[in-house]
């Protein structure tokens, strides 16, 4: 909870998200960022940028977000906040500190920041405390414009689950798997979600850490086997996991990811693609398909709509991923 007292010019429901993505992450990043907060994004050079929205989320669902203002006022000037920060009430055991959010639009020079830091930071009542205070706020400039919040930090203790008992070589790293956890599921609430080719657990692992019902399968016993340790390492229940053919499934669920069979020695035929892809829009209302292959054309024949797409590369190796309605 926030223990907070923001009073005077407290704008609810209004929260900037700071977030930064490599090179070759730019187009998932942007395609997860809108699916969660559904306006367009807008990256600087560095691919380091903010986006604003009403929408709350914790900023450790996603890879790619670092944290978010919770917004207190916004004014034309770092002086014009002045006294917004002033009518801030702390409790009595609160220690605070002042940070220059780096992601703004033109922001200052280091000896600046630390001085509208400083600025700011005198007018809070409350004791200050740079190493670890119990509350930090945030100044960024968006715009023409300077926005006084409350910054959290996004938790990276999702971080410990790449360290699985039993890993593929070629399966999804965990921060491709969160991203694509928050595009087929970016309102967790009520929410289920279906893995019918879950390999070793990893998207069913980041769905049980965001308070996502999430179900696996695999037809491989062994990716299940596999899965049954993972699950368990990290305190969740494998009673969630099943093997089978996923064709062979039943029940219905909000959303899906599929990681489309391949390997490096064979081609899956496009008879049993289809199939799998019809599937999977008995068993789910929205999807996103991840491939090696191009199967656009096996996902509209199979009934699907396709929404938003984007590649995902690592070295020489592509994935597609489609989102599908």
């Amino acid at each position: 909870m926030n223990s907070t007292k923001l009073t005077g010019s407290s704008t609810t429901n209004d929260y900037v998200y700071t977030f930064a993505c490599h090179e070759n992450e730019r187009d998932l990043c942007s395609l997860e960022l809108n699916t969660l907060f559904g306006s367009r994004l807008e990256m600087n050079s560095n691919l380091r940028s903010y986006v604003r929205s009403s929408i709350c989320i914790p900023p450790g669902r996603s890879p790619f977000i670092h944290g978010r203002l919770d917004v207190i006022s916004e004014a034309d000037s770092v002086n014009d906040l002045l006294p917004a920060a002033a009518k801030i009430e702390l409790l009595p055991e609160e220690t605070f500190k002042v940070v220059c959010l780096k992601e703004g639009d033109h922001m200052p020079d280091y000896e600046h920041s630390r001085q509208l830091e400083r600025e700011v930071g005198t007018c809070i009542k409350g004791k200050a405390q740079m190493k670890r205070p119990k509350v930090t706020f945030g100044l960024i400039q968006t715009g023409r414009k300077w926005i006084l919040g409350r910054w959290t930090e996004a938790d990276r203790s999702w971080h410990s689950h790449q360290q699985k008992p039993q890993n593929y070589s070629t399966g999804f790293g965990v921060p491709l798997a969160r991203s694509l956890v928050n595009i087929a599921v970016p309102n967790i609430l009520k929410q289920r979600l279906l893995d019918p080719c879950c390999g070793m657990g990893t998207v069913v692992i980041e769905a049980l850490s965001m308070g996502i019902e999430a179900r696996g399968n695999d037809l491989n016993p062994l990716a299940i086997q596999g899965a049954r340790i993972n699950l368990p390492h990290f305190g969740y229940d494998p009673a969630c996991l099943s093997l089978g053919d996923m064709n062979e499934l039943d029940g219905s669920y909000d959303a899906a990811i599929l990681d489309m069979p391949y390997n490096l020695c064979s081609v899956l035929p496009d008879e049993d693609q289809r199939v799998m892809l019809t599937s999977l829009r008995r068993l789910a209302k929205r999807a996103v398909v991840v491939s090696t292959e191009w199967v656009e054309e096996h996902l509209l024949a199979a009934g699907w709509e396709v929404n938003q797409y984007c590649a995902v590369r690592k070295g020489t190796f592509k994935r597609h991923v489609w989102l599908c309605t």
